[in-house]
């Protein structure tokens, strides 16, 4: 994110003058203002999450929605699509009109407001509520990060031990949130789960008001606003857009013969497929882009695709595995009855024990292998989680299956996601042409958005598939993705190389 104000200089804030500049292990007392919120905000997200399709899907009388289960997991994968689809909107607000503070300010009312509707023993409150959650993710979500980046000045050696901290955070709430929240539901109801959830949520607000002293301006403006001149390119943008949606929304009522759950899964669908497709053909036929970065963008369409297949497979933690966990699974550990919402605390626990390990892993190859081969190996992992069900599921023959398998599938998918995630933004990042480098996170966030809407539409076309034909079918497609990935890789090299801006960017590509 740049710097810059509307008039084109420096803001007056700098590191050294922050209150408490290494208060916080070494780092700005604002970092542990924003660790705080997303901690917080990613515990009342994944506890939210941990329950989301047992509340849906239960029935009425044991305080649930009574939603048929294959409507339920398209409409968990869809919510997930549609969090990624508002982030990009959330990314633009903030660098063109409100600011990254506000815009995460606005989100997290939006988000405990959301929490607070579902709550409430009414269908037509939780469906709010879902609505509320999404669109308050999507305004935080991309702006919390970026407000990192800001307590820091560009060549500070803070700024990546920063992150990191930041990072760990994020996890220490996902890692937490299932177990409190599932308890919670186990104790008291669905609604006292989601309880839990909008307290996590208010406790984020909080520290986010109270410490916003330590945050030095960070976020206050926004580093791209619009100009007088901007406004007629807005306006023909954003009536391109309410264009799109009507469209999606008019093709999912016809292809369903009226508007109901399944029509809506569609629309959302759609605008999560067509995004991706507009904003590649944008930057292709944009005149701003040459012919040096035409090859880069050339280079990423295959990496991205690699990103899409592998996030609808992860992202299927909270509907059609969470699914897996509570009718499929033995649920008894050591002698003790577990919730299927712990499941969910696996891969951030993975995550901060192996993070290190895969940092330290990179450092020693000398960053080898090459992206592209590395986003190879991150879906070869995740279609091996599901192979792995699959076989699991087959061995059982009808029985349930030990509560070692799901952990092993997730401990898997985690495997991968280490493989790609990390590298993913950076190389988007690194790919995108020059005109779009401000719109990177939002291409970045396009890819498990169009995964998501994928899983969607395959959990709402396979409603009577077992589990061993279901995750056996996809891992095995996406296991063949996987291996085009690998046979395209030398070929995705050679291209970043080509487009390149110096000889020690492409020196990077080994």
């Amino acid at each position: 994110m740049s710097d810059s104000n509307s008039g084109g200089s420096t803001p007056a804030r700098k590191v050294d003058t922050l209150p408490g500049d290494r208060a916080f292990f070494g780092q700005p007392l604002g970092l542990f203002t924003l660790f705080g919120t997303e901690l917080w905000e990613r515990f009342s997200y994944y506890g939210m999450r941990a329950i989301l399709l047992y509340y849906l899907t239960d029935t009425v009388a044991k305080g649930g929605l009574g939603i048929e289960q294959t409507s339920g997991e398209a409409l968990v994968a869809i919510y997930g699509s549609s969090v990624y689809l508002v982030s990009v909107l959330g990314g633009w607000l903030a660098d063109r009109i409100i600011g990254a503070r506000r815009s995460v300010l606005y989100g997290g009312i939006i988000i405990a407001a959301g929490h607070v509707f579902l709550t409430v023993p009414q269908a037509l409150f939780s469906y709010l509520g879902i609505v509320f959650v999404a669109l308050g993710t999507g305004l935080l979500k991309p702006n919390v990060s970026s407000m990192v980046g800001e307590l820091y000045d560009r060549d500070d050696p803070r700024r990546d031990s920063g992150f990191s901290i930041f990072y760990m955070g994020i996890n220490i709430g996902s890692l937490a949130a299932p177990f409190l929240v599932g308890a919670a539901q186990t104790a008291g109801g669905y609604h006292a789960g989601f309880a839990v959830a909008a307290i996590g949520m208010a406790i984020a607000l909080v520290f986010f008001v109270a410490g916003r002293k330590y945050l030095g301006g960070a976020g206050d403006v926004p580093p791209n606003p619009l100009t007088p001149q901007d406004r007629p390119a807005v306006v023909r943008l954003f009536l391109f857009v309410l264009l799109g949606i009507a469209l999606a929304v008019a093709a999912g009522w016809l292809v369903e013969g009226g508007f109901g759950l399944p029509a809506f899964i569609d629309a959302v669908s759609y605008l999560a497929f067509a995004a991706p497709v507009a904003t590649f053909i944008v930057m292709f036929r944009s005149p701003k882009v040459n012919a040096h970065e035409r090859t880069r963008l050339r280079a990423y369409i295959p990496l991205f695709v690699a990103a899409m297949i592998f996030w609808m497979i992860f992202e299927q933690a909270a509907s059609t595995l969470a699914s897996y966990a509570k009718d499929n699974t033995d649920l008894v550990m050591f002698g003790v009855t577990i919730s299927p919402a712990f499941f969910q605390s696996v891969n951030p626990a993975a995550i901060i024990v192996l993070a290190p390990v895969f940092a330290w892993l990179w450092i020693k190859l000398d960053d080898r292998p090459p992206t592209a081969v590395k986003f190879a190996l991150g879906l070869t992992f995740a279609a091996l989680s599901f192979v792995f069900l699959a076989g699991a599921s087959a061995l059982a023959g009808g029985a349930k299956t030990s509560a070692w398998v799901l952990i092993v599938v997730y401990l898997i998918q985690t495997i991968g996601e280490l493989c790609l995630s990390p590298v993913g933004l950076a190389a988007t990042t690194l790919l995108a042409p020059r005109a779009f480098r401000g719109q990177a996170m939002a291409l970045w966030f396009l890819a498990p958005s169009a995964g998501n809407a994928i899983a969607a539409q395959v959990i709402q076309g396979t409603p009577d598939v077992s589990p061993t034909a279901y995750f056996g079918t996809i891992g095995l497609i996406a296991l063949a993705f996987a291996g085009g990935m690998f046979a395209l890789a030398p070929w995705v090299t050679r291209h970043i190389r080509a487009g390149a801006d110096s000889e020690s960017e492409a020196a990077l590509q080994h």
